[in-house]
């Protein structure tokens, strides 16, 4: 997986930009909260249907996020009330 450049001036691909908002996004959310849908960070960050699902691809990577098919992509970790969350 690519890292950020160490100078923050340099130019980097579109989807760390999506990505670095994506990230704070998920900040502010509980483990198995929706994060916004591809379509709404293409419309968001006017950026391709691609580079959204890379940001998104790259989180899931990370373990900041889960997808399930037909579904969504959520805030990763055991949802409130699960059993996991005790």
């Amino acid at each position: 997986m690519p890292e950020r450049p160490k100078d923050p001036h340099a130019p980097h691909a579109p989807y760390m930009r999506v990505l670095d908002a994506l990230i704070e996004e998920i900040k502010g959310k509980k483990p198995g909260d929706p994060i916004s849908s591809e379509a709404e960070l293409c419309e968001r960050h006017k950026v391709a249907r691609e580079t959204a699902r890379r940001a998104v691809r790259v989180a899931r990577e990370r373990g900041l996020v889960e997808t399930v098919w037909g579904k969504g992509s959520f805030k990763a970790g055991p949802a409130e009330g699960s059993a996991e969350a005790e």
